[in-house]
């Protein structure tokens, strides 16, 4: 048996006559930019996610970007960011003119620790970003609080997480603004690079719409220097197609998790327990495991795809490794060598899961010392 990572032919398979019709609608219309799949996809999303109103952009790392430009973060600031993520959470940072600072994660989690933030906080900080990493909401209450005593921003990148919610709330409504991330391989995911921003204040969602378009306050008059960072109209569609079936696919990657972590219980793989009174939403299976790249061997042996999310740290990463020599986040630095991403899709079979299992099992039975 083959196994890949994701399938998404199998998706597209199932939604080809809504995806077509839709993607015909536009060419027909002769619309491509700023049109009415745009418009009615940023209200649809804003009543998904839970906030007054959603701005398009054209991927989740411009989604980041705009929001730090349009807090006026940049040059001389400091922005608190995890340093097990991917690297465009940092990225931003510095495409903002800031520099980026890295925070450890939880011992018992993947996303950012409370406790590492504060040691990395600085009197140039202007804000922190919480990554819902692999579709687990990260403890928002803690970060809120700290950020009002301290008089920071709470970005939220939820580039892998639409649909998870926390205490009630969908990601992305919780922070001054929230990333989402629609590149093709996520949980919505378009058929290029797509992204948007979550947001509850009226002059900053204004501000946000000025500068994803080149900083235009209306034809041909610009009141700032700004970026083009528009979502094209295709794109807009095929989200619109998707996200009606969003709850349904979550919810099956939840019981596949589910399905994971009973097969799982008697190896030496672990991963995170979700949050109380919050609910992840899987973008990926993360188990950690001390063999982690023979397993991956192993199971590639098999059929079965696995990935690694991340294999580097960002604190590690050659760009940043210069400024931060003398930084050590253990518990990212443990994750980076241990973590191993299962296969998980909204198709994937009860059968599949278990055969993935069993393999893992039998690799721990082949190597009972070393497990």
């Amino acid at each position: 048996m083959t196994v890949p990572l994701l399938d998404l032919g199998s998706q597209y398979r199932q939604l080809r006559g809504e995806i077509d019709a839709a993607i015909q609608g536009v060419l027909a219309s002769g619309n491509f930019i700023d049109g009415a799949e745009n418009e009615a996809l940023e209200r649809e999303l804003a009543d998904y996610i839970g906030v007054a109103e959603v701005i398009s952009v054209n991927s989740g790392t411009d989604a980041l970007l705009l929001s730090l430009k349009a807090l006026g973060i940049g040059v001389g600031d400091e922005v608190i960011v995890p340093s097990f993520t991917f690297f465009a959470t940092a990225e931003a940072v510095c495409l903002a003119g800031a520099q980026p600072r890295f925070a450890d994660c939880s011992s018992r989690r993947y996303n950012i620790d409370i406790d590492s933030i504060r040691r990395a906080l600085t009197s140039r900080t202007k804000a922190i970003i919480a990554v819902h990493l692999f579709g687990e909401p990260a403890d928002l209450a803690p970060l809120q609080e700290l950020c009002a005593r301290h008089g920071l921003w709470l970005i939220e990148d939820a580039a892998q997480a639409i649909g998870a919610r926390y205490r009630g709330g969908g990601v992305g409504s919780f922070g001054i603004t929230g990333a989402f991330s629609f590149y093709p391989t996520k949980n919505l995911g378009a058929y290029g690079d797509a992204g948007a921003i979550s947001c509850n204040d009226p002059a900053l969602s204004k501000r946000l719409r000025r500068l994803r378009n080149h900083g235009r306050e209306s034809r041909y008059r610009h009141g700032e220097i700004g970026y083009n960072s528009r979502l094209d109209e295709i794109q807009a569609a095929v989200l619109r197609v998707k996200l009606p079936y969003l709850n349904s696919w979550n919810a099956q990657r939840r019981q596949i998790a589910a399905q994971y972590q009973t097969a799982l219980r008697d190896t030496v793989c672990r991963w995170p327990t979700p949050l109380e009174n919050s609910v992840p939403v899987y973008h990926q299976f993360v188990v950690t495991h001390p063999q982690r790249d023979a397993l991956q061997v192993f199971l590639a042996e098999q059929g079965i795809a696995t990935g690694v999310f991340y294999a580097i740290p960002c604190h590690l990463q050659p760009v940043f490794s210069a400024f931060h020599a003398s930084l050590a986040l253990p518990q990212a630095e443990r994750l980076a060598a241990q973590v191993l991403a299962l296969p998980i899709y909204p198709e994937l079979l009860e059968e599949t899961v278990a055969h993935i299992a069993n393999w893992i099992q039998v690799f721990e039975r082949r190597r009972p010392a070393q497990a």
